[in-house]
């Protein structure tokens, strides 16, 4: 998705302030596999996926990773608290694919922030849907079973399948690989 598309999306923004705003975001071209945060760094880039896909996850005592949050193309991806805050992450950051990113320093978006009342508007809105999927997300871990919870990962990212491997996607879930395998085998059976 274009990022130009997705601000007149979500609020009007005028073709002068797009231009001001669009030039203050650098596209980067990223490898798979590429961390763009490690836990304990403070993260100082907000990305918007133009294309591809990302994660966070964090490590277990045991050396697991834990897939905490999954990002695909259209969407802003940053470890929150840590960027808003300036606090060091909880999260690791990485790409799953090559991907193409637009980014953005803290102190680029607090310029902007304050430059345009509509940025105020843009941030409130992509922070309610983050706050929403992310509490829809606690829900399903919560109250749904194995299946239900995997529908709605489905429901979340439709083409998950394509871009990441089992391993995320059950860690994500909160199930074993071999448990998602069963749900996702019995779904192609029907």
């Amino acid at each position: 998705m274009e990022f130009t598309h997705f601000l007149i999306h979500l609020v009007p923004f005028t073709e002068i302030e797009l231009k001001d705003i669009r030039a203050h975001f650098i596209e980067e071209h990223v490898p798979k596999n590429q961390q763009l945060v490690r836990q304990g760094d403070i993260c100082k880039t907000l990305y918007f996926i133009k294309q591809g896909m990302g994660r966070s996850y964090y490590l277990k005592e045991n050396g697991k990773e834990i897939t905490q949050w999954f990002f695909g193309t259209g969407k802003f991806m940053s470890s929150v608290d840590s960027f808003f805050q300036q606090s060091p992450s909880l999260y690791y950051l990485e790409v799953l694919e090559d991907s193409i990113l637009y980014s953005i320093s803290k102190e680029k978006i607090d310029i902007l922030f304050a430059k345009y009342p509509k940025m105020e508007k843009l941030g409130r809105l992509v922070s309610t849907e983050m706050l929403t999927r992310v509490v829809n997300k606690l829900n399903a871990v919560q109250f749904q079973t194995a299946r239900e919870r995997y529908d709605y990962m489905l429901t979340e990212f439709p083409d998950i399948a394509h871009h990441v491997p089992l391993g995320h996607m059950a860690s994500y879930l909160g199930m074993t690989q071999e448990t998602l395998s069963r749900i996702r085998k019995n779904s192609t059976d029907k």
